[in-house]
């Protein structure tokens, strides 16, 4: 997938996690900054779960930014899902496909 324009997804509420996006030109690399309240605990899993989906959607030359407040697994997944929608123009991500 192509990210087309930056975008946002989330809040920094307690148990919440806001995730930007932005294109990066003339690179296929992403670049990942994750900050989270949790981190010694469970930093190793939120970046294996961005990475997965990462993967998942075949996203390239992105930056990408997440500020974690402690947020759970399903709300991260929501906000990425919400965050490459928006960033790609998609109405809905192709489920199904993956």
């Amino acid at each position: 997938m192509k990210i087309l324009h930056a975008a946002v997804a989330g809040t920094l509420e307690s148990s919440d996690v806001m995730i930007r996006i932005e294109p990066l030109e003339d690179t296929s690399e992403v670049s990942l900054q994750i900050t989270s309240s949790v981190e010694k605990q469970l930093g190793d899993a939120i970046r294996a779960i961005v990475l997965e989906m990462i993967e998942k959607y075949e996203i390239q030359g992105a930056e990408i930014v997440v500020d974690d407040k402690g947020a759970l697994e399903c709300v991260l997944r929501a906000r990425l899902e919400a965050l490459l929608a928006r960033a790609c123009d998609l109405e809905a991500l192709p489920w199904e496909d993956k």
